[in-house]
This record gives structure tokens, sequence and C-alpha cells, in this order.
């Protein structure tokens, strides 16, 4: 006689923890047959499949209509207020163990292209970079993420504005993170933010930091250390003619290709760093620990609502949207699918993957209401 098994976590279970964290924290002001939960609902649904709002209206056939979902949707017009409550869901459901804690960060800019010409609603938001996907211009989203465990969890996102500085923008992140009281190991940073402000604010603030160096010059600057050919740490002065200079430590350290996009041989990269007790060896596998936060965004991408809304504050929803649902993935895995044990809980991360859980969304979604199974002409 084979032993009966109860199920730890259900479709209908995980579909309910997403609505209540949205519902507790986006507030969107409804009116008509429209009520908040089916609108959240539908979001949710359009999120499990990275589909638009208007396909997912016309799949389902009991809920209002895409012009009826955008009308609330317009309503959303302050980007303070939804900044503020989207960052509130994310810290709402993270492991115990995040707070109060030292943990190693990075921080890092998710591009969105823009094509066309930005209306005066858009255009604060329309930040400018390297062309990408055949643009310069891009909604940029500014993330922050704790290492834990081998576990990268988004505690916090913000919507960059276009005139705003690199310091203003780790600034903003960081501020996010103080109510938790996670004090900072090292921050691990992109080469976006290899300045001179970036890194006196850093220094200033005590901050241990590592970030490649950017190689500019042909015998002169950064590209001179790299030319030497030698594993070495020195002192460097970066100058700027707007900012001023700034001296620091740069770490230069030589790593086997190994092949590696068709690269063999000795390859020689630069470090900032300031305050980093590790070898100077270890460096290039220790920032390897950032490149995590790629992986958040490729999730994001498979859970971030398509559109062409022009509204900026819409548009960061979405966004955040597919943030919390990754978050909330690993939330769900800690407290359901896995068990205590010592030296840490045991996740059942392959039963439970990312995309097994918008699966369970969407199915979910799909029982509740009237999907559609059939096509008719009219007589």
């Amino acid at each position: 006689m084979t032993k009966k098994r109860s199920s730890v976590l259900t479709d209908s279970k995980t579909l309910d923890e997403v609505i209540d964290v949205l519902s507790d924290n986006i507030d969107i002001h409804m009116q008509g047959a429209c009520d908040k939960k089916t609108l959240l609902e539908i979001l949710v649904r359009a999120a499990s499949l990275s589909d638009s709002i208007e396909h997912t209206c016309k799949t389902i056939e009991d809920v209002p209509g895409a012009n009826n979902i955008r009308y609330h949707l317009e309503k959303l017009n302050d980007m303070e207020k939804t900044e503020e409550s989207l960052n509130q869901a994310l810290k709402s459901r993270i492991p115990p163990r995040i707070r109060k804690s030292k943990l190693k960060i990075a921080i890092d800019l998710n591009l969105i292209p823009y094509y066309g010409v930005p209306s005066e609603t858009e255009a604060p938001y329309i930040y400018r970079g390297q062309a990408k996907s055949g643009t310069c211009s891009f909604y940029a989203y500014a993330t922050l993420y704790v290492i834990s465990k081998g576990r990268r969890i988004t505690l916090a996102l913000h919507a960059v504005r276009r005139d705003e500085t690199t310091v203003c923008i780790i600034t903003s992140l960081l501020d996010r993170m103080y109510e938790l009281k996670v004090k900072i190991k090292r921050l691990y940073l992109d080469r976006g933010f290899y300045s001179v402000p970036v890194i006196r604010w850093l220094q200033a603030n005590g901050i241990s930091y590592e970030m490649p160096a950017i190689i500019r010059g042909k015998q002169n600057g950064t590209r001179a250390l790299i030319n030497k050919k030698q594993t070495c740490r020195t002192q460097y002065t970066m100058n700027s003619s707007i900012y001023g200079s700034v001296t620091f430590e740069i770490c230069v350290v030589g790593i086997y290709c190994k092949g590696k996009h068709g690269h063999h041989g000795v390859k020689y990269l630069a470090f900032a760093v300031h305050d980093v007790p590790i070898s100077i060896r270890a460096i290039p596998e220790d920032y390897k620990k950032r490149f995590g936060i790629e992986t958040s965004y490729r999730l994001k991408n498979l859970s971030r609502i398509r559109t062409s809304n022009k509204n900026p504050v819409a548009r960061l929803l979405f966004v955040g949207i597919a943030f919390l649902l990754v978050v909330l993935w690993i939330y769900i895995l800690w407290a359901h699918v896995s068990k205590p044990r010592k030296g840490g809980r045991l996740l059942y991360s392959k039963l439970f993957d990312f995309k097994t859980m918008l699966n369970f969304l969407r199915q979910s979604v799909d029982r509740k209401h009237c999907i559609k199974e059939a096509i008719y002409l009219q007589e």
C-alpha cells in the first residue's frame, strides 16, 4: 500500500500569495464593474506569459475589456508613490536571515530600449546611454540585490530620472535598505559607475567595493597599467575636468582565457577596489558574484508585461511586478518547498523553478475565469 502524499504548495496558494502582496502594497482606485482583485489577476496572468494586457483580456471572457484596465492604470500618475509601493512589496517577503545581516550587495542599471520622440510626461524618465538595440534612449531601472547563500534577492528598485547622477542613484537605493538594518559587507558595481564622484563618495563613506576600471589612453592612464602585464596592486589617480581628481587602489590581475570567446593566453583585468581583504588573484572570481544580477534580469524578462503604453508610471509598475515575482518565487521556495536542516534550509529548487511558478499562476487564474475556447463568426 503506497503512502499518500500531501502537497506543500498548490497553484491556488501561489496565486493567493502573489495577489495578497500586490493588494497590500499597490493602491489603485477602482470604480465600475472592475474590482481590484480582478485587475491584479489580469496583470499577473499577463506577466506569467510575458503577454500584453490587450491579448490577456481577449483570452479571458468574463473580465473587463482592455480599455477598462488601461483606464484604471492611467490613474497611476505619481512616480514616487508607485516606486515606494513597489519597494515595500519587495521587502515584504524576504527570508528572515536577510534582515539585520552584513551582506554582499550589487547595484546595476537595467535598460529597456525606447523608440520615438518622448512626450513631456516621458521626457524626464528617458535615459541616454550607449547605442543598444538600435537606440540611445532607454527607460532605466536601477536595482539593488543581496547575495546570500547563493541566492540573489532584489531589495530595491529605482526608476532613473534623465539628469540623475550615479551618486544619487546609489544613495537612493541604499536608503531603501536602511530600515531592514542590512549592512554592506562589500558593494559590487559595474564599469558604468567608474567615475570620480562615485569613488570619492564610496571612500568618504568607508564602503568596501569592487568595480572594473575602464581602460583608457594609448600609452598612459589605465592602459599603461595593463601594458605592464604584471599582477599587482597600485595607487592610481583619476582626473576629471569637471569633478577634479581622486586617488584609489587598483588591482591588475592576469587570468588564463582558456579559449573563452576565442581568446587564449593571459588576459589582464583592472579593478578599482577599496577595503577588500582578499588576495589579489581572488578578486576576478569574487567579482563574478555580481553576475547573478544578470540572471535576475533574464528571469524578470520572462515575466515582464509587454506594452506600448507611454505612461512611465504604468511601465514602472509592470517592471516592478516582474522583479517582485522573482522575489516571491525565492520566498515561496524558502517558505514552502524546503526542509529545515542543520546548516540551513534544504531548498527543492528543481521541483519549483521560476517557470513552474509562472505556470502555476497562469493556470490558477485560468481556472477562476472563463477562458475563450472557440471562435464564432457573425452571421
